[in-house]
């Protein structure tokens, strides 16, 4: 049985709502899927048993070029009156063998149609034969009153041809189908097998950030690192860029389609996890958005996502994400992350650490090398200065009888109090330095630290004016401790 045989025996799917995109909270629903499916960047795609084009002209509205293929004419016909004007091609052929002469493509789609084809395993290999390196084939199928094909069929059927296939169920967002329904909807996009791979797998990594908090997921029935929490990441694929790699991966796992100007490369890392092999991990940077939160879309590989302050991470992760995200929070740029042989995946509290940073090129010249300030009283600095500056990212660097430093990048922070000091105090008001001022991410962070501030053995000046006391357009605060010292805190 073909596409056209279900259209002509049964009713076309297109002529129901749910499936002819009639309704427009169910063709955006739709929408939403197939931006997560497709690739971000303009894409070639073919719509195999196109039907009246309904998925074809989400593709197309969503800047890819299409080419769309229904055995019957009808069909077809409908099709290129709804797809006019958007540059598709739809053609008159068989969705098994269609007719793209040596044409290939980035993406495959079906919906719907490979539980209907004689012969599905020669038509998979056919349509995976059709992809460029990297690409994808993207299947919407289902079990409806006892028909259909179930996903552990439709896996094994593209197991032979693949080394990555990505379950997502659709039962439950009845937005797709205009009702509730209660039986197996699903859709798999399955990734080519490259025909070769490169020495090293490059990794991407995703840090997105809340305030002070970022977001961790914990993995479950993978067979590696299974229930630590890590960030969420995968593979590039061939083909792919490392930006590319990233929004799909922050698709794919939870549910969060990034646009790439969105990304801001914050490290990486060269890896090599126990008895493995070397890898290259990227870490992208990526700010939370509440219009678009973030949720566990691959249960069957997490338990749960969370967030977790970056100043106080769980000791339960993956050592590899810990380190990077030490790293992050050091401002390095670079790292090698070396396991032995004989280490844990597991991030070990107090063990070996095994991140070397790499110095990058020459510090440019007249760059501040460090920062000193001498206190009265080193035991009550240590504890003021070091919560403020740990606060705000800098980490433990030096110790001395007399003083203590904190580094971020290839600058630091000394407090001491020398043997040569003179005077029990800071006066800012008298010549020389009025105060430090410091970056702080965002304005809610900077008022979360105003908040904590006065636990920790500073208060808030020109408490009338906060936080615009620099000016109407200056977000910052100016904080003071004990001993008449200054800081400013700035936020975009």
């Amino acid at each position: 049985m073909t596409t056209t045989d279900w259209d002509d025996a049964a009713g076309s799917f297109d002529d129901e709502p749910d499936h002819g995109l009639l309704d427009p909270v169910v063709r955006d629903a739709w929408a939403r899927r197939m931006e997560t499916w497709l690739p971000s960047s303009r894409s070639e795609v073919l719509d195999l048993g196109c039907g009246t084009g309904s998925l074809a002209l989400l593709a197309a509205g969503q800047g890819h070029r299409v080419t769309a293929v229904d055995r019957s004419g009808r069909m077809a016909e409908r099709a290129r009156a709804k797809l006019a004007g958007t540059g598709a091609e739809v053609l008159v052929g068989d969705a098994a063998r269609p007719p793209v002469g040596g044409q290939r493509f980035d993406v495959v789609l079906a919906r719907h149609v490979v539980w209907l084809l004689p012969d599905p395993a020669a038509a998979l290999g056919h349509w995976f034969s059709l992809l460029r390196p990297g690409g994808r084939l993207v299947l919407v199928e289902g079990v409806w009153g006892g028909t259909g094909l179930s996903a552990a069929r439709l896996t094994a059927l593209l197991t032979p041809f693949t080394e990555r296939i990505h379950h997502e169920p659709l039962s439950g967002d009845s937005r797709l189908w205009g009702k509730e329904v209660d039986d197996e909807r699903y859709a798999l996009v399955a990734r080519a097998v490259p025909a070769h791979r490169h020495r090293e797998v490059v990794d991407v990594h995703l840090i997105l950030r809340r305030g002070p908090e970022v977001l961790l997921a914990r993995r479950a029935g993978t067979g590696y690192a299974d229930g630590l929490l890590h960030a969420p990441s995968g593979h590039a694929e061939d083909g792919e860029d490392v930006r590319e790699a990233m929004v799909r991966e922050a698709a794919e796992e939870i549910g969060v389609v990034l646009d790439p100007d969105e990304l801001r490369v914050a490290l990486v890392m060269q890896h090599r996890g126990p008895g493995g092999n070397p890898r290259m991990g990227w870490f992208f940077e990526a700010e939370y958005d509440p219009e678009r939160p973030p949720r566990n879309a691959e249960p069957e590989k997490c338990s749960g996502i969370g967030w977790y302050r970056l100043d106080a991470l769980p000791d339960d992760m993956v050592a590899y994400c810990r380190a990077g995200l030490d790293g992050y929070r050091a401002e390095e740029r670079f790292l090698i992350h070396w396991h032995e042989d004989g280490d844990t995946v597991a991030h070990a509290p107090g063990g070996v650490d095994r991140a070397v940073p790499l110095p990058v090129s020459a510090t440019p010249t007249g760059r501040v090398h460090h920062i000193e300030v001498w206190v009265p009283d080193l035991a009550r600095a240590e504890k003021d200065w070091g919560w403020l500056l740990e606060e705000l990212g800098h980490i433990p660097y030096q110790r001395w009888a007399h003083g203590r430093s904190w580094r971020r990048g290839d600058g630091y922070v000394v407090v001491e109090q020398s043997p040569d000091g003179t005077g029990a105090t800071h006066d800012r008001r008298r010549p020389g330095v009025n105060h430090l001022a410091f970056h702080v991410r965002d304005r809610a962070a900077l008022d979360d630290l105003v908040a904590r501030a006065p636990a920790h053995g500073w208060r808030l000046l020109f408490p009338d004016r906060h936080p615009y006391a620099g000016g109407s357009g200056h977000y910052a605060a100016y904080l003071e401790n004990a001993a008449g010292y200054e800081v400013e805190l700035v936020a975009p």
